[in-house]
């Protein structure tokens, strides 16, 4: 009785799942009639006849992030790389999906693992890190192209890491470090360059500052000068004309030889002071000559006076 009641729960069961299918919004459903394709059926409540109707393939319509697992890869220049990514697609026609191809996750994967081994051997090792978003677009071209067949829209396709062998990691560290060795050798022999230039400038602007300062000092030296010379001259040229004006007057050419005379008799005396000698010069009779004459000659200019 039991095994009865049983088995007619699970006819039940067997029944209300083959009878009754319900589609997600996210989905769709390929339904099958004894084995042929009749429909696809969106989201919602459906009816099936058992045993005659049968949902064949259910897919998600919503956009798939799909791991490409590390594959090795040789560049242009014969390097060994180790590459993986991320491929999203989506599915744009069920049907296609369901009977164009047998899986088509595993398909896009296999291409996307093909197309990326194609890429990476056209490219060399620093192309690979500089050019990813080439590689990128080159390889979402080719898989999309590929997969169109199976109703599947490639969107995008992203490099996550490219690892080469450890011994080419190694030589690579080395040839950064020499990089950046020789760049800052650059870089101090442009600061001591410049430095160079910089105090070679000052230098010679300098000289020109002092050359200019030495220039206008002999400038003005001389235009001082000039003055002097000027000023003298005037108050020479001026003394010599109240002088000559004196002479040209009575008495004045006499008055001038007095003036030299004392002059003599001044600058004999200190000759004579400072000399050891006891000799007087022969032309001290002149001088006395001279004297007599003069004193005759003032007597007459005082009598000439008296008489007038």
């Amino acid at each position: 009785m039991y095994t009865v009641v049983f088995i007619i729960v699970l006819l039940f069961i067997f029944l209300i799942k083959n009878t009754i299918i319900v589609v997600s919004g996210r989905e769709k459903v390929i339904k099958e009639n004894f084995g042929k394709f009749v429909g696809i059926l969106d989201s919602g409540f459906h009816i099936m006849i058992p045993i005659v109707h049968n949902a064949a393939y259910r897919h998600d319509m919503r956009e798939q992030v799909i791991d490409v697992p590390v594959q090795t890869c040789i560049t242009k220049d014969n390097v060994q790389v180790a590459v993986d990514g991320v491929i999203y697609l989506q599915i744009m026609d069920a049907k296609k999906a369901s009977y164009g191809i047998e899986n088509y996750v595993v398909a896009s994967i296999n291409m996307a693992q093909t197309t990326m081994r194609a890429e990476i051997g056209k490219l060399d090792l620093d192309s690979t890190f500089s050019e990813r978003d080439k590689l990128n677009t080159n390889i979402v071209r080719e898989v999309d192209k590929a997969s169109d067949p199976w109703g599947i829209k490639v969107k995008r396709y992203e490099i996550q890491n490219i690892s080469p062998a450890r011994k080419i990691i190694e030589t690579l560290e080395k040839q950064m470090e020499a990089e950046r060795s020789k760049r800052a050798q650059i870089t101090l022999s442009t600061g001591k360059r410049e430095a160079l230039i910089n105090k070679s400038e000052g230098e010679r602007q300098e000289a020109i500052n002092m050359s200019e300062g030495a220039k206008l000092k002999r400038i003005n030296e001389s235009k001082g000068r000039a003055a002097e010379i000027s000023l003298v001259a005037d108050a020479t040229a001026y003394s010599i004309s109240r002088v000559s004006g004196a002479i040209a007057k009575p008495g004045g050419g006499l008055a001038v030889k007095t003036q030299l005379l004392e002059q003599y008799i001044e600058e004999l005396g200190k000759i004579l002071g400072t000399a050891d000698i006891s000799i007087l010069p022969a032309d001290i009779a002149k001088v006395k000559s001279y004297f007599e004459g003069l004193g005759n000659v003032t007597d007459q200019m005082k009598t000439d006076g008296g008489a007038k």
